[in-house]
Parts: structure tokens; C-alpha cells; sequence
């Protein structure tokens, strides 16, 4: 539970899921609900809501993670415009010029989550500088996005 209570600080976000229903396999971790928590033994494959990994000491997040982070409200969030959501899916990393609205703390050194125009977290990034339309060159840099696995995939085959 720290593993991803510290995660989601890093967003300015306090995360609350409760402990019970958080379960750790492999150093991967579960969210289940109550009715499967019973089935639930140290013999699965995949139980509920997969949130992420720790490999190498560095935790890995799920999409679905950062969508659970992105709707609990106060979080570090930029929203991009149309354009540049396609190139933050393709990998690249995101203009000031590109960037519709910032919510949260926009500090230097700080995640923020990678909104688009219709409120979908599209992944996450690392501030480089002050994010706004004012600012020239990379404000927040690629960390992941949801075209990630697509990518992985096309090199695997």
C-alpha cells in the first residue's frame, strides 16, 4: 500500500483504497473487491483491478491506476489540445503551446497526469518547466502513455 500511496503523492493526490482489498502478488498489485476478496488464495494469475508493479525498486503503474488517481479530484493534471494528444499517444512529449489548462501544483521536478479535452488520463509526465501556452520548447516530458503497449507489441513481432 505505501508503494502506491507514494505514487499517487507524487501527483499531489492522496489515494484511498482500503488496505484489505489491496493484495500483492509477485510484486504486483490487486484491487478486488469484497465478494472476490474470500476466492482470492496466493495461488492466482490475476484477481480485480490490476494497479501496478515494482521491478527494480521503481513502481510501474496500470492506466487504470492513474484513471483512479485523475478522478479523486485534486491531482496534478494538464489538459492538451487535440493535436497534441495524438503525439503524447505516439510517445512525444508535450509543448507549452499545447496545453489548454493546468490543474494543481505546476512545480518543476513534479508528475503531472496527461488529460485530454474529454477528461480521459491519456498517461503521465514530468514537468520540465512552468506549463503554460506562454512557455517555448518541452514543458512536461513523456514518463508513459497509453500507446506504450501498442508500441511494445510492434517491436515484439
Amino acid at each position: 500500500m505505501k508503494t502506491i500511496a507514494d505514487f499517487a503523492r507524487q501527483f499531489d493526490a492522496k489515494l484511498m483504497l482500503r488496505r484489505d482489498l489491496v493484495v500483492k502478488k509477485n510484486n504486483r498489485y490487486f484491487l478486488v473487491d469484497e465478494k472476490l476478496k474470500p476466492f482470492v488464495s496466493n495461488n492466482f494469475y490475476f484477481a480485480g483491478t490490476y494497479l501496478g508493479k515494482v521491478k527494480k525498486n521503481k513502481f510501474f503503474p496500470s492506466f487504470e491506476l492513474l484513471r483512479m488517481i485523475a478522478e479523486k479530484g485534486k491531482a496534478n493534471k494538464i489538459t492538451i489540445n487535440d493535436r497534441t494528444e495524438w503525439l503524447f499517444i505516439c510517445g512525444r512529449d508535450v509543448f507549452g503551446k499545447s496545453i489548454v489548462k493546468v490543474e494543481g501544483s505546476a512545480k518543476k521536478g513534479a508528475h503531472t497526469l496527461v488529460m485530454n479535452r474529454y477528461s480521459d488520463c491519456l498517461g503521465f509526465g514530468k514537468i520540465l518547466r512552468e506549463p503554460s501556452r506562454e512557455v517555448a520548447g518541452v514543458a512536461v516530458k513523456n514518463v508513459s502513455d497509453i500507446g506504450d503497449f501498442l508500441r511494445r507489441e510492434r517491436k515484439n513481432s
